[in-house]
């Protein structure tokens, strides 16, 4: 590939390389410009670059000791502003908007030493588990192009995944890092609730089911990623204390007393593959060779009243959107897709004691799951239930289509479920990241098995909250014993 030092490196040992004089970081960046106009035709993975911008802040970078050296990095195109470039939302609706000012999230990825060169692909507004925006069309799966890289943070992992870059950015509402990381081959955290910046303006992204975080390749990267963004910030709704030792001093520390449930049980009963069942079971194999008690246990949550509440959440954050947004029905209709539709409408029907029971049932979905894990340490499940969809898959019956176009004829209750029966074929593919999204607990995918077909698919790993420790230290176990999977 064009860019030999992005594809074989770290971002952790690329700065290393940078500060010996071994690399340039203005040719990093150079290489990462080159291989996206070499290879985004066939994945359509960015939407966007920022060449001259990127060399700027390359040739004016000023060292002074951040976790990177000036590694380029890609930005989610959805909900990480950086002031002047593109943020569309992937909706046509927003098709020439600029971002105002570059958010909290984003400072910190500069502060941390990381150059944005462009934006990633995302389905519109991040609502679905596939990215195939009509703005920008679909992104491919560098294991193969027939295939979907998930959603919503498919642009990231579709270029992590290919080797591209050693880091792309994401967020994760419902699974949205890990679902991608499952499909595409790479590593997805999404950290506890309150961990990393948010603001300004949104501070609680869907009610704090929604953090930015990244894409990555190896662990290391991983929790010195962490180790940067990592926050107390006052003036945000969510606060998690700090470790008391950084993540990356301590990811070889992985205690040998863990107690470990598993589950191959979908919680909301939809099938489950073969080829997730094996992937856990090849894990729990592995942790009981290193000497781990490993159980078979489900954790006690009502998946179907989760996902429920869920959708009254997401319907709800629509509407408030499109109402802020001070537009006529006549323009959002005309310029955004059927679902994002079908949200925004059903949302002006969701009634405060709906809303506020949705909240409620979180809290304690998120006390019973603590509960739990006082029990058990990790909780070991399939990141997705089965591996990723073909491009062309079908995921919303052409009946279900139809009522989402014509959602205003129904009632309140009916358009809700309507909203859970177009979602299902898509819920079954993914059923089992939400749970991490509504609970506020830290949750990572990690690439250990790969199917006949020679698709990926992720295993995941759920830890109270605070203790990305654990996630990243039972990920570098994996990762030091050769059971990653990775493209090359």
């Amino acid at each position: 590939m064009a860019n030999a030092d992005l594809s074989n490196y770290s971002a952790t040992d690329l700065s290393k390389m940078i500060r010996a004089g071994q690399l340039d970081r203005l040719d990093l960046v150079n290489q990462l410009i080159n291989t996206i106009s070499a290879d985004n035709d066939r994945l359509n993975a960015v939407t966007s670059i920022w060449p001259d911008r990127a060399r700027k802040m390359a040739t004016q970078f000023h060292d002074t000791g951040q976790k990177f050296a000036g590694i380029p990095i890609l930005l989610k195109g959805l909900g990480q502003y950086f002031k002047d470039e593109p943020d569309t939302g992937s909706s046509e609706l927003l098709r020439d908007h600029k971002a105002t000012l570059t958010n909290n999230f984003v400072k910190s990825l500069i502060n941390a030493g990381l150059i944005p060169v462009g934006a990633t692909n995302a389905p519109e507004f991040g609502f679905k588990n596939v990215t195939d925006s009509k703005l920008y069309g679909n992104a491919h799966n560098p294991w193969n192009t027939d295939f979907q890289p998930g959603g919503s943070s498919g642009g990231s992992a579709a270029a992590v995944g290919a080797n591209w870059l050693p880091i792309a950015a994401g967020n994760d509402g419902g699974g949205s890092i890990r679902i991608p990381s499952s499909f595409s081959g790479t590593i997805g955290l999404k950290p506890t609730r309150g961990r990393v910046p948010t603001g300004p303006i949104e501070w609680r992204g869907w009610q704090g089911a929604s953090i930015n975080f990244a894409i990555t390749r190896t662990i290391t990267d991983t929790a010195n990623l962490l180790d940067a963004l990592t926050t107390v910030q006052m003036a945000a709704p969510f606060q998690v204390p700090k470790p008391a030792q950084p993540f990356a001093e301590s990811i070889n520390q992985l205690p040998k007393n863990l107690h470990i449930a598993y589950s191959t049980q979908s919680p909301v009963g939809t099938p489950v593959s073969d080829e997730a069942e094996q992937a856990v079971l090849n894990a729990v194999k592995f942790l009981r060779a290193a000497g781990f008690s490993v159980e078979s246990a489900d954790a006690p949550i009502d998946g179907i009243e989760l996902m429920k509440s869920y959708y009254v959440m997401n319907a709800g954050e629509t509407a408030t959107l499109f109402d802020n947004m001070h537009l006529s029905d006549e323009t959002i209709k005309q310029n955004v897709e059927p679902l994002t539709w079908a949200l925004a409408v059903t949302g002006r029907s969701i009634t405060a004691v709906q809303y506020s029971q949705a909240l409620s049932f979180w809290d304690n979905v998120a006390s019973d799951l603590d509960e739990f894990q006082q029990a058990f340490d990790l909780y070991l499940t399939p990141t997705t239930a089965h591996q990723a969809p073909r491009i062309d898959q079908q995921l919303v019956s052409d009946e279900n289509m139809a009522k989402m176009k014509a959602i205003e004829s129904y009632s309140p209750a009916e358009q809700l479920q309507i909203i859970w029966d177009q979602w299902l074929p898509a819920l079954t593919l993914s059923p089992f990241t939400q749970l991490a999204n509504i609970s506020g607990e830290p949750a990572i995918s990690l690439p250990t098995y790969v199917g006949k077909n020679g698709l990926p698919l992720g295993i995941q790993f759920m830890a109270r909250k605070g203790r990305e420790d654990l996630l990243l230290q039972v990920g570098k176990l994996f990762e030091d014993q050769q059971q990653f999977k990775l493209k090359h």
